[in-house]
């Protein structure tokens, strides 16, 4: 990993975990002194993070953390669902591999055994969150197409779009929890629609499955005091 590759990951992590207020003036020459690099990496990081939506320069040039309406979190799950819905639907035509199913079914049964705790321990919770990004990582990368898998890993820059990205708002309340249990049923009826080779349910599958990661934001607005402790990014959302 080059210094500027470097730099752009613990930036990008910073203004993730909530680090600065939105709206907040990235000054070049404060976060060099703050990453112990100098000003070059930082402004292509500053540059790459625009491009990715997560700042934006103001009239003068300067860069500013960018606030998110509900509208665009909910906009980039919603693309998120569609594209990955593409993505099943390949791995559906293609028909999977046995390495694949192999690897998919050990997701699947490592969700089950995660689920069974009740309530969620906090490892069991941080583990279902690895598999998960597992089992969506397997497929995104069996469907074959790199501008798919581009535009994925793009979207899935933007706060809340990723596939576990919403999971800390989960497993504190009962409701939550079956939310998880349901989106975990979904896992299996897409594996399912995929072995079978259903590249129209599967795609549809894919789709509504981001229904839970919705429905988790509202939940999230709807706490904002609670989710803001648990995943401070909620202050970039506005409104």
């Amino acid at each position: 990993m080059t210094l500027q590759d470097t730099v752009l990951m613990q930036l990008r992590d910073l203004i993730l975990s909530g680090q600065f207020e939105p709206g907040q003036r990235l000054a070049e020459q404060q976060l060099a002194e703050r990453l112990g690099a100098s000003r070059t990496p930082v402004r292509a990081a500053l540059v790459t993070l625009e491009q990715e939506g997560l700042v934006e320069a103001n009239d003068t040039g300067k860069y500013l953390v960018r606030q998110f309406t509900a509208q665009e979190v909910t906009d980039a799950i919603a693309v998120r669902g569609h594209l990955e819905g593409m993505v099943a639907r390949l791995v559906a035509e293609h028909g999977l591999t046995r390495q694949l199913q192999g690897d998919l079914q050990a997701c699947l049964d490592e969700g089950d055994r995660l689920l069974a705790d009740n309530p969620l321990t906090l490892e069991s919770y941080a583990a279902y969150a690895v598999m998960n990004d597992r089992f969506h990582s397997l497929l995104l990368e069996a469907c074959g197409n790199r501008a798919l898998q581009r535009a994925v890993a793009l979207n899935d820059k933007l706060p809340f779009a990723p596939a576990s990205a919403m999971l800390p708002m989960q497993g504190t309340v009962a409701m939550d929890r079956d939310w998880m249990l349901y989106a975990h049923r979904q896992h299996h009826m897409l594996f399912d629609a995929l072995r079978r080779g259903e590249s129209a349910r599967a795609q549809a599958l894919a789709v509504e499955h981001t229904e839970v990661a919705q429905m988790n934001m509202r939940l999230a607005l709807e706490r904002r005091a609670e989710s803001e402790r648990v995943m401070p990014v909620m202050r970039l959302v506005v409104g």
